[in-house]
C-alpha cells in the first residue's frame, strides 16, 4: 500500500520538476535581499503558524471521546499564563515583522541610488551606472541607452557588478517591469516616470516580463536579459551600432502600432530627445509637450478668454495613433513666439488662401494649415469680436 502512494505521487513530482524557482534563487543583490526579507517574514510567521497547527492536531487526540484518562474540567475559564503566552509571542512577531518591513522598505526603495554591489562590497566611489530607458509598448517593451545611443527591442542586457538605473514609462496603458533575477517590480504607467535601481551580481541569461495585464497581446510580452561580463556586454553593444535601423519619430510611432509575439529588434541610432517626447506623449510634431502644457498653467494659464484656443491634449489611447477604434488624433497647437508669428505671417503671404488655409477669425490671420510629413491640425475659429458674454455667459457675483 505505501508504495502504491509513492506511486500516486510521481505525477506531481514531475510537474514540480518543472518549476523554475527563480525568485528564491536571484542573482542580483536587490533581488537577493528581497528575497531574504520574504524567507525572514515566512519563518517568523511560522513560529506562530506551525505551534497553532500541532497543538491543533493534540487537542482533539487526548481530548478525544475515547480518552477517559484526559483531565475534565467544564468549569475552567481563565489562565493568566496562557494568556501571557498566547498574547506575548504574537506580539513579538509583530514587532520584529514591523521593523523588518520598515528598514526593508527604506533600504530597498526602488528610487534609492545603490550603495553596495553586493554584501560587504559597497559601490565605488568612481562608479557611474548604467542608464536605460523604459518604454512599455503594446506589447513589447523598447530599451533605450543614452549613453551608447542605441536602442533594442525585447533584448535587455547589462554587465555584472555595474549598478543599472532604469527609467521607466510607458505608451498607452499601464504595465509592470519586473525581472525576478535583477530586482522587484515597478509599474509603467503613461505620462509618467518610474524609477528602479539594481545590479546583476553573477553572468547569465533570464527573462523579463509584464506582471500587469495589459490587453491581447499580453501573454506574449516578454524579453530576454542578460548579465554580461564587460567585454561581452562591449560585444553586444558594438552589434547593435552595426544595426541598419535608425529609431527616428517616425519610427518611433511605426514601432508604436500595437503588434504581438514581437522578435528583438536593435537600432543603431537613436534620437536623443525621444525619451522625453514619449514621457510627455508629444512625439508627433506639432503637438505641444505635457511639460509645455503644465508650464503654462503654473503661470496662471491662458485665462478663460484664452481656452478655446488652443484644442485639447488628449491621453485617451483610443484616440491616438495605431488604434483600430476611435477618432482621429487631436493635437494642441504651441503658443508661438513673435519669430514664429512673423514666419507664418510670411507663409501666409507668400501662398494664396485655398481650402488647406484656414482663417482664425480669433487672431484676424490666415493659418497655414501643416503639411507633408507634419499631421495636420483641426484649425481653429473663434467670434471672438462677439462680446464676452456671449462666448462664456453672463458674468455672476463672485459670492454666488
Amino acid at each position: 500500500m505505501r508504495r502504491l502512494h509513492l506511486i500516486a505521487l510521481l505525477p506531481l513530482a514531475a510537474a514540480l520538476g518543472g518549476c523554475n524557482f527563480v525568485v528564491l534563487d536571484p542573482s542580483g543583490d536587490i533581488a537577493a535581499q528581497q528575497r531574504d526579507l520574504l524567507v525572514i517574514s515566512t519563518l517568523l510567521m511560522l513560529l506562530i503558524i506551525v505551534p497553532v497547527m500541532a497543538l491543533t492536531a493534540f487537542f482533539a487526540w487526548k481530548y478525544r471521546a475515547s480518552n477517559t484518562k484526559a483531565r475534565y474540567e467544564p468549569e475552567w475559564s481563565h489562565s493568566t499564563q496562557m494568556e501571557l503566552v498566547i498574547w506575548s509571542a504574537p506580539l513579538l512577531i509583530i514587532i520584529c515583522l514591523g521593523a523588518l518591513t520598515w528598514m526593508g522598505t527604506h533600504l530597498l526603495d526602488p528610487y534609492r541610488p545603490l550603495d553596495r554591489i553586493a554584501a560587504g562590497k559597497p559601490v565605488p566611489a568612481d562608479t557611474k551606472p548604467l542608464d536605460v530607458e523604459v518604454v512599455a509598448l503594446d506589447w513589447k517593451w523598447l530599451f533605450i541607452y543614452p549613453e551608447q545611443g542605441i536602442a533594442t527591442v525585447n533584448d535587455l542586457a547589462a554587465p555584472v557588478g555595474r549598478p543599472i538605473r532604469f527609467r521607466i514609462t510607458a505608451s498607452s496603458v499601464m504595465n509592470a517591469f519586473y525581472v525576478p533575477t535583477l530586482a522587484g517590480m515597478i509599474y509603467a504607467m503613461p505620462g509618467m516616470r518610474t524609477e528602479l535601481n539594481a545590479v546583476a551580481n553573477a553572468p547569465g541569461e533570464s527573462r523579463g516580463f509584464s506582471s500587469n495585464y495589459s490587453g491581447a497581446g499580453f501573454s506574449g510580452m516578454f524579453f530576454r536579459f542578460q548579465a554580461l561580463s564587460d567585454a561581452d556586454f562591449n560585444a553586444w553593444t558594438s552589434e547593435a551600432k552595426a544595426s541598419e535601423e535608425r529609431l527616428t519619430r517616425a519610427a518611433y510611432l511605426e514601432l508604436e502600432r500595437p503588434s504581438e509575439n514581437v522578435p528583438a529588434r536593435r537600432f543603431a541610432d537613436i534620437d536623443p530627445t525621444l525619451f522625453d517626447a514619449i514621457l510627455n506623449m508629444c512625439v508627433e510634431p506639432g503637438k505641444m509637450c505635457m511639460k509645455e502644457m503644465m508650464a503654462i498653467d503654473a503661470r496662471g494659464g491662458l485665462g478663460l478668454e484664452g481656452v478655446a484656443n488652443v484644442l485639447p491634449l488628449t491621453y485617451d489611447k483610443h484616440a491616438r495613433r495605431g488604434t483600430v477604434f476611435g477618432g482621429a488624433p487631436s493635437y494642441v497647437v504651441g503658443i508661438c513666439t513673435p519669430e514664429e508669428l512673423a514666419t507664418a505671417l510670411t507663409l501666409s503671404a507668400a501662398r494664396p488662401a485655398s481650402r488647406d488655409t484656414a482663417l482664425v477669425r480669433g487672431a484676424g490671420l490666415p493659418l497655414p494649415a501643416l503639411s507633408g510629413s507634419l499631421p495636420a491640425f483641426t484649425p481653429i475659429s473663434l467670434p471672438s469680436r462677439e462680446p464676452r458674454e456671449s462666448l462664456l455667459g453672463p458674468r455672476r457675483p463672485s459670492n454666488s
